[in-house]
């Protein structure tokens, strides 16, 4: 079988090339890549996948199934296809979608001999509001026994975790007025918010070590003569647990409050983008699909013991079922994302050795969960018991 399926990457590749490039010629920003994701449908629909586009009403999402009508587990690979402003494809997302998109088609060409389902989901905007968030809260991964996605990087590495976090709106409420005139006629929403981002210093030396919270001023006021009468902060709250976020976004909310009391304002809190939870990697399966990589021939792996200190919406799948999101090597020296050397790099003979073997490891881990019954209830029971 390891064979077969390193002879169908390598019968795919030209179109999988094809695939990326078309995509990092043309980046799209996040819910406006129309162009990236009717190309990943029509190559899952030339290899025999049924499609739902629009997935949940979301224009630039799909559901791409492909059902050997045996009995067995249901295998899915997430596909991203954002870009960033003005750097395109700076993360790496046309690349990351070719994976999933070529993962699916070789296992779907496998599982006609071993049973099972394969589904490749079109998920748009991970830069920004991230649409896993409202297909995990949907139910979709309810029916996926494990999910996988693999993202490049200048390293292969183990799947690890990442912060949960929330994006929040803090609008201060005032009263204009002539800063010379009448200044005490005036309530300043721009000493609220000021007084919130001293609140917010003075607490980070009592927060745990992996805690963030960063924050810029939207709106502060319109000319220096006008006491300010309604003030904007933006912030992002992370921690590396849903627990512990909801404990630091409260200490939070009380700076703002004090700051608002001290000020004389009003406060109203919002959330200006969805929320993403910490993501929590199944070992089992991150295991199986380590050692699979080894198996393409792929010399080091190194080790994801602490987490990353961003945050992904795949995060909020890892705690509706099992799910990887390891890194693959895509240059041969250090490189940093979201740079345009970044994007350059997903086009090159390198990135594509790197992108095969990639897709092998994904295809050999799903194939081994629908083979070896044994493993797919061990990822499960480990799923079960995860504090998430």
């Amino acid at each position: 079988m390891f064979e077969k399926i390193v002879g169908e990457i390598e019968s795919i590749g030209l179109e999988l090339m094809t695939l990326n490039e078309s995509i990092y010629a043309e980046p799209e920003l996040g819910e406006k890549e129309f162009k990236s994701c009717c190309a990943h449908i029509r190559f899952l629909q030339e290899h025999g996948f049924q499609v739902e586009s629009e997935y949940l009403g979301i224009p630039t999402a799909f559901k791409a199934t492909l059902n050997s009508h045996k009995p067995g587990p249901t295998i899915a690979y997430l596909a991203e296809y954002d870009a960033l402003p003005e750097i395109g494809h700076g993360c790496g997302h046309n690349l990351l979608g070719t994976v999933s998109s070529g993962a699916g088609v070789v296992l779907g060409r496998v599982l006609s001999e071993v049973g099972g389902r394969v589904v490749v989901f079109g998920t748009p905007a991970e830069e920004t509001n991230g649409f896993k968030v409202d297909m995990a809260d949907h139910g979709t991964f309810d029916e996926i026994d494990i999910a996988m996605i693999a993202h490049p990087g200048a390293c292969h590495r183990c799947s690890g975790g990442s912060l949960a976090m929330e994006a929040l709106e803090f609008k201060f409420l005032g009263q204009s007025a002539h800063a010379a005139e009448n200044p005490e006629d005036g309530i300043n929403a721009l000493d609220a918010v000021i007084n919130m981002f001293n609140n917010v210093n003075a607490l980070r030396e009592h927060v745990r070590p992996e805690a963030r919270f960063h924050g810029i001023i939207k709106e502060g006021g319109v000319a220096a003569n006008i006491v300010p009468d309604l003030a904007v902060a933006h912030f992002y709250v992370r921690a590396g647990s849903k627990q512990y976020l909801q404990e630091l976004v409260q200490k939070i909310k009380n700076c703002a409050e004090g700051a608002s009391l001290a000020a004389g304002t009003q406060l109203q809190v919002q959330k200006y983008e969805k929320s993403y939870d910490n993501m929590v990697t199944n070992s089992m399966l991150s295991e199986t699909y380590c050692r699979n990589l080894l198996s393409m021939g792929v010399k080091t792996i190194e080790d994801s013991s602490v987490n990353e200190l961003g945050s992904i919406d795949t995060g909020n799948v890892s705690h509706k079922c099992p799910t990887i999101h390891p890194y693959f090597c895509i240059t041969e020296k250090h490189m940093s994302k979201h740079t345009r050397a970044f994007a350059e790099a997903t086009v090159t003979p390198f990135a594509y050795g790197e992108m095969k073997k990639t897709i092998g490891a994904l295809v050999l881990t799903g194939l081994d969960t629908v083979m070896n019954p044994d493993l797919l209830k061990k990822i499960k029971a480990e799923f079960d018991v995860t504090e998430k």
